[in-house]
């Protein structure tokens, strides 16, 4: 079997020119192959880019566009594919969106193995620990706290979490929206649910972050993410030492090396590499073991299509301690009508497919429907 096209599609529902909210655009790979076995994968980055870098040509030994790479290829021989990938684009890679777009093709990749050998592909990793996954509910707060804790509310109705996360928008702006925003919630959802913010690395300093974080304890919190700047290693370890509440991160970094010296370095209690980032399933299956070494929980980032939540829950599913994962509450039509077998939270879990590959069905019309040119 040979790999004969890889194709981006780069989607987003707001018009060029105008704010795109996390959610409301994805980038999609598909990997083809002389058997007419199809592979899915996704890259939570910004789709032009990754377009370039995959279409664009070798300027050099290790300066290669990742199709060309690819063409002619067993796309069954992952780990290899892999780091040819990797090596032959050291100058403009190692790192951010070069591994971005590796993370989305070596998911495709995934996802053609179990179809050609007909398994799902958490039997590839492994095999199964669990049939259904824990999740919690995640959103953007509003700038009205009575509608941010409308939204909690009702994500706790309608979906059964007894986990919640929210992060983005204003949050992380102001000491006062911060504290408003998190007594709305708590109030709203009662003391038996529990709540977690994203900061999103809005707290500048380590000062502000203790600061906010000493007002914000008295809500209960299950942990607080991203506080500072993500190559800010000496904060979080400063306010992990000072503060009772958990401290998470690591969305924005990539490869085991460089999530292992986070770990080491920042002593977070829980870690948070996305699939679609960290260098896919392959990746992430590492970080899992180094995670283990550090004593770390590991919890991905997941705010994207049916493809990322189909990947993650794969990955967790053959994970001996994935029991829990972050779902989406959003109404962008990407993540509704991608993939029309996504994943759907019933009673605050997730249920493992037992379909062979990642088990997507991908739309391409929506694809194609919200693609963009620029």
């Amino acid at each position: 079997m040979k790999i004969t096209n890889v194709e981006v599609f780069k989607t987003r529902v707001a018009p060029i020119g105008e704010f795109c909210a996390w959610g409301w655009s994805s980038t999609n790979i598909k990997i083809t192959t002389d058997e007419g076995i199809v592979g899915w994968g996704e890259a939570d980055s910004n789709g032009a880019l990754i377009e370039t870098l995959v279409n664009m040509p070798n300027s050099n030994f290790i300066s290669y566009g990742l199709k060309e790479l690819l063409i002619g290829e067993n796309p069954l021989d992952i780990e290899r594919l892999w780091y040819k990938m990797y090596y032959k684009t050291l100058h403009h890679g190692r790192d951010a969106a070069a591994i971005h777009a590796i993370s989305a093709i070596d998911i495709a990749l995934w996802d053609i193995a179990g179809k050609y050998y007909n398994v799902p592909v958490y039997q590839l990793l492994g095999g199964k620990y669990r049939n259904y996954i824990d999740a919690y509910g995640t959103f953007v707060p509003s700038d009205d706290h009575e509608e941010t804790a409308e939204i909690a509310k009702n994500a706790v109705k309608d979906g059964g979490y007894k986990l919640l996360k929210y992060g983005g928008g204003s949050f992380g702006t102001s000491e006062k929206f911060d504290v408003d925003s998190a007594k709305a919630v708590r109030e709203a959802v009662g003391d038996d649910i529990g709540i977690a913010i994203d900061v999103c690395k809005q707290w500048k300093s380590y000062s502000t972050a203790l600061s906010r974080a000493r007002k914000l304890e008295q809500f209960n919190l299950e942990w607080i993410e991203e506080p500072v700047a993500p190559g800010d290693y000496d904060s979080y370890r400063r306010l992990g030492d000072k503060i009772q509440i958990k401290i998470s991160g690591g969305e924005a970094i990539t490869t085991v090396q460089e999530v292992a010296k986070f770990m080491k370095e920042t002593r977070v209690d829980i870690v948070q590499p996305d699939v679609t980032n960290c260098g896919g399933i392959t990746e992430i299956k590492k970080i899992e073991m180094i995670a283990k070494l550090y004593g770390c929980k590991l919890i991905p980032h997941g705010f994207g299509t049916g493809i990322l939540f189909a990947a993650t829950i794969h990955s967790l599913a053959s994970s001996e301690y994935g029991d829990l994962m972050e779902y989406s509450i959003s109404e962008s039509p990407l993540f509704k009508y991608v993939d029309r077998k996504r994943a759907i939270a019933v009673d605050g879990r997730i249920e493992v497919p037992d379909r062979v590959g990642l088990g997507v069905d991908i739309d391409e019309d929506v694809l194609k429907e919200y693609s963009y040119t620029y």
